[in-house]
Parts: C-alpha cells; structure tokens; sequence
C-alpha cells in the first residue's frame, strides 16, 4: 500500500494556517470524513469508532511510523472494503480537503500543536487526554477552537457517561450531601507499571521518523533500553511507543496518564475553576530505571474559597480502599459525601437517593457525541469542551511544576502565573523546536 508523502518536513504553521478554514454543514445522512492521527495504541479505538459508526468513515489514517501506519491501513481497508489515505506527516492530512475531522491519540506532547494547526486548517478535532503537554498550550487550544469555530472534543470519557453528568449536576445543586468542600481523585495501578530500564544512544528503527516523532520537544537522541522488566517488549526503544510517558519532555507522568481522567472528574466535581495554591510530593521510587516522573506523588490545591481538591498517583501497589476500583474519585460536602459509582452518603454512611427528578441525560458516548456536535455545529453539544479540558489538564501542569521544584506555590489565576516566582511562571510554556512551534492564538 502505497504512502502519501512529500518533502514536506519544512512546513511551518503559516503554511497550514493558509488551508481554507471550512465550516461544513453535514446533511443527516451524510458522513464525516475522518483521519485518525497516532494509531499504534489508543488510536486503535479511534478507528475502530469512527470506522463503524454511521455517522463517520475513517478516509486517512497518519503515524509517524510506517510499519504501523501500513499495518493498520491494511486492517481497515480489509475490513471495509475503502483504502484509507496513508499520512506520515500530520500537517500532509491537515491539507487533505476530503479529511472533515482528526482524532489524535499522538503522545502528549504532540497533543495541542495538533489541535491547533487542525483548527487553523478548518478540521474539526477530537483529541487524546491530556488537550495539552503545558499550561500555556491549553490556552492556545482553547483560543483556537473559538477562533476558528471548530468542535474541539478532550478523550475523557466520563464526561460522557449519563450517570457522571447526573451525579455532577447533583454535587452542584448542594441539596443531597451540602456545598462540595473537597473534592478527591486517585489512581492506583496496582502491577500495570513496572522498570523501564535504562536507555543508550542508538539508532531509531528505519519505519520510525523519529525527527517527526519528537516534533515541538527539544532535540533528544534515540535510546535504545537496557534491562527494566522482562515483560516489555524486547526490540522497544526506552521512549518509543509507550513509556514516553515518564519523561517530561514527552509526558506528563502518571497523573498526566490515566490520571487525566480521575482528576478530570475531581476538578468537575470541585466546580471551581483554578486554583490558588499548589503543593505536591512523591518521587520515583524502588525502579532504578531512567523514568523522570514519580510513581508515587500526592498533589493538594486550595480554591480562592477555602475549599480543596487532593489527588494521589500510586503505581507501585495499593491496597483496595477503593473496593475493587483502583482508579476512582469522592467528593465531601458538608452534609455528606459522593464515591463514584457507588452512589451519595449521609456522615452515618447511609445511602442518600438520587430523586427520580434526577433523569440521566442522554449520550451515546464520546465518539457519537462527538460526531453530532460536528454535525449540530454547537458549543453545548461537546461532551468535554476545550474550556473544560483545560481547566482540568491545568490542575496536572500546575501539580507537576510544583513537585518538580519541590515548594509550595501561589497561583493568579486571573494573570495566569505564579505569584513571585518567575522560575515556576516559566514552566507553564514548553520551549519549542523548530519548525514545530504552537502558535500563541490571540
């Protein structure tokens, strides 16, 4: 199967930025043509979605690496009879007029300048948790969602589950357990993560562009790994394709990982926009690997108000507190408390019922919701809105800066930085790459 590419790799953002910005109206049985960009993981869900949905057909698919990128492009066109387009180069399919839509499941730090040139391009875009690699990069997505007028959906799920959204609205209202005072996320990933081992310059694999791997992060050699668990992959590199993760360049560590999606809910729950104070402790314990984030860390943020939010990261083993849910969220009000999917409490522990009033909403779940407000072309339809995915990525950004130093930190959210702290403000933009920019979106 063939690859579309050309010698593109100069590009910058102006140049995507000049593609027609498009508004389309989609009739109600035409179907949204989609590329899904960053296969090799959860993007496999992505096509699968978008592949077997009515509403969608997945047209192009974009990988970085060609033997994943071919693999999948075979699988798809076996399956629905259509060969997909077969991008190397994302801003290639940003420049595709058949392409309507873009999912990126690309690694975190791809994640905003993605979004961004796809706005600029006229795409409409449903992105991978976290929206943003950086404080700083969140507010650019969400300025170019608005100015552009493209439907920007954050891959949180739980913003889509009928009951979440009940139980939120409830928290909010104040009537079954009082005003939220603290608000708590956690993930415990008991046995899921392991030593990664240690990494050599090597050579990256010929399938693998690995200058547009890296993208808008700082110039990085290839590493090969050394010894860690036995269980990973034995050709893997130590970044490449998974445990980027654990790297600050590329990730955002595990609260930045399925994290996103407990302190998502957390700071939904909290109501409360930004912080105004920040702590966090933990480190990277037991592993003697390269990894730089922390496999165990506790993150606290008090609102103007008084009121908190805590959130825990244990990925070296847990007891089950949490009953069977090793990733889970509770909030506390002053007449009760909340414990996601189990239901509201009085201080005796008795169940508090949900009033019948209380009807679940509908929702066929991220990705048909998505579609839909791609079809509706309306702000209110999106399940998870730009606005929303920064608030809560911001919470990890200003989490992780605050263990990164080790102190404690005053937050304005008004003027977005920190207060007397020039060394901590700077860490809310990441340093860039050239021609990989994100663009600051007035």
């Amino acid at each position: 199967m063939d690859i579309s590419r050309r010698s593109f790799l100069g590009a910058s953002a102006a140049v995507v930025a000049g593609t027609m910005v498009r508004g389309a109206a989609f009739g109600a049985n035409a179907k949204i043509g989609v590329c899904c960009i960053g296969i090799n993981g959860r993007g496999g869900s992505h096509i699968k979605a978008f592949s077997e949905s009515e509403a969608s057909e997945v047209v192009a698919l974009c990988d970085v690496d060609k033997k994943v990128l071919e693999k999948a492009g075979a699988a798809l066109a076996e399956k629905t009879g259509k060969k997909p387009k077969l991008y190397v180069d994302m801003r290639e399919a940003f420049a595709d007029k058949s392409i309507d839509a873009v999912s990126i499941a690309t690694p975190n730090h791809w994640h905003s300048l993605a979004t961004v040139w796809a706005c600029q391009a006229g795409k409409d875009v449903y992105v991978e948790k976290p929206m943003a690699h950086s404080f700083w990069e969140g507010q650019q997505c969400v300025n170019a969602a608005k100015k552009f007028k493209r439907i920007v959906q954050h891959g949180t799920q739980q913003r889509s589950d009928p009951k979440r959204i009940r139980d939120m609205q409830l928290l909010h209202e104040g009537k079954l357990i009082g005003p939220v005072v603290h608000a708590r996320g956690y993930v415990y990933k008991n046995g899921n993560r392991v030593d990664i081992g240690k990494g050599k310059p090597g050579k990256a694999p010929e399938s693998l562009d690995y200058n547009l791997w890296l993208g808008p992060a700082k110039e990085r050699p290839w590493m090969a790994r050394e010894g860690g668990d036995p269980g990973l992959p034995k050709d893997g590199g130590l970044f490449v394709h998974y445990n980027w993760h654990w790297f600050w360049d590329f990730g955002n560590g595990e609260s930045g990982n399925q994290g996103v999606h407990e302190m998502d809910v957390a700071a939904w729950a909290a109501n409360k926009g930004l912080p105004v104070r920040v702590s966090s402790t933990g480190g990277r314990y037991k592993w003697k690997d390269d990894g730089e984030t922390p496999n165990t860390q506790a993150m606290h943020f008090t609102y103007a108000d008084g009121t908190m939010l805590t959130f825990e990261v244990r990925n070296l083993g847990s007891f089950p507190e949490g009953g069977d849910d090793d990733c889970a969220n509770s909030a506390f009000g002053t007449d009760g408390y909340w414990v996601k999917g189990k239901g509201f409490f009085d201080y005796k522990r008795k169940p508090i019922p949900v009033p019948d009033s209380a009807a679940l909403p509908p929702s066929k779940g991220p990705f048909e919701n998505f579609l839909a407000a791609v079809k509706s072309r309306k702000w209110e339809d999106i399940y998870g809105n730009p606005e929303e995915a920064f608030t809560s990525c911001a919470h990890i950004h200003l989490g992780n800066i605050a263990y990164r130093l080790q102190k404690s930190l005053v937050f304005d959210p008004a003027a977005s930085k920190f207060k007397g702290d020039r060394k901590a403000t700077k860490m809310l933009k990441d340093n860039y790459r050239k021609p990989f920019v994100v663009p600051e979106i007035a």
